[in-house]
């Protein structure tokens, strides 16, 4: 028996109503309830007495998003399903590091998107005065939240982004804006022929470090504290992942000069990104575009615009390799 579509009123309702549900997933989230109810259902009168609040519009918050397939109910208690789960600190895929990102950072840049649209100036640099990364960089806790979101969100979207994947040649490769090293762990952990080497801001290497002694790497990557506007090590392939979405298109020539200058002829680049199809076809970056549009001065891009991009910095697009996930291996060489 088919499920009968909405009328298209109470479908734009809904879509009308999203900051809600938002919102309601952001104070689950931050409530640690997902975190609770990890080993078992608990009553929703457990669940206010552990988390501190009333039980009554917790109930209430709890009943919306059961109907949205986050909660569910065993009686007169409450688990969390597969989605739900999603949101506790422990779950391996977690995203309530996202919740709290795009909650307590996205959300108020997100009221002034009307402006966006017409000045063209991200909502983010009016609301905090600044742009988004310096506002992040001027706080540890901001800069710990962002990386953690992060880490959550790409580490989910790209598993097994490299399955399957034959690197290019050249033992030494930097990972450019590489974090933590997440990427460059995955590309090279099962290649002991390979070393590595991370360029990032000074901030950001203890995460490193840690991420990497815990992986048993930090025998062969390394981090080197530094701006990849001015200069980045040299090496024979260099990675740059989920960088260039975040810059828009003058800038993004500026990084990729920096490599080309460190580069020699036959060098290769790697691009990891999420690549806008053509048409109305759907896509996760598409949705991905607004984001960028709201917060920063970059945006998602299509394989024409990255080969634009590319040649303009002296970068050859060589090809653009699909992955089982949403994003693409964009492969180009000097």
């Amino acid at each position: 028996m088919s499920v009968p579509t909405p009328p298209p009123a109470i479908v734009m309702t809904q879509l009308l109503g999203g900051f809600q549900v938002s919102q309601a997933l952001y104070v689950v989230a931050k409530l640690d309830v997902c975190t609770m109810l990890d080993d078992g259902p608990l009553t929703v009168a457990d669940l206010a007495e552990r988390s501190g609040v009333s039980a009554d519009p917790l109930g209430r918050l709890i009943r919306t998003l059961t109907m949205i397939g986050v909660f569910r109910s065993e009686g007169d208690r409450v688990a969390t399903t597969p989605l739900g789960a999603l949101l506790s600190r422990n779950h391996p895929a977690s995203l309530e590091g996202a919740a709290a990102l795009w909650m307590e950072t996205h959300y108020g840049p997100f009221g002034g998107l009307l402006e966006t649209v017409r000045t063209g100036v991200p909502g983010a640099t009016r609301y905090f005065g600044k742009p988004m990364f310096e506002w992040l960089s001027e706080d540890p806790a901001r800069s710990a939240l962002m990386s953690r979101a992060m880490a959550n969100v790409t580490g989910a979207l790209r598993e097994g982004v490299f399955d399957g994947y034959e690197l290019p040649a050249g033992q030494m490769v930097a990972d450019i804006g590489g974090a933590d090293g997440s990427v460059l762990a995955q590309l090279i952990a099962d290649r002991p022929e390979r070393t590595g080497v991370i360029l990032d801001l000074p901030a950001v290497e203890p995460a490193a470090t840690s991420h990497l002694a815990e992986r048993g790497l930090d025998d062969r990557i390394t981090f080197t504290a530094g701006d990849f506007f001015e200069s980045v090590p040299a090496a024979d392939v260099y990675v740059l992942s989920f960088i260039l979405h975040d810059w828009d298109d003058e800038t993004s020539v500026r990084i990729l000069e920096s490599i080309r200058k460190a580069a020699n002829p036959g060098t290769r680049l790697l691009v990891l990104e999420g690549v806008i199809p053509p048409g109305d076809t759907p896509h996760m970056m598409k949705m991905v575009d607004l984001t960028m549009l709201g917060m920063l001065p970059g945006r998602e891009r299509t394989e024409p615009e990255y080969r634009t991009l590319l040649e303009r910095a002296g970068f050859t697009l060589d090809r653009v390799v699909p992955t089982p996930t949403v994003f693409s291996i964009i492969e180009a060489s000097v």
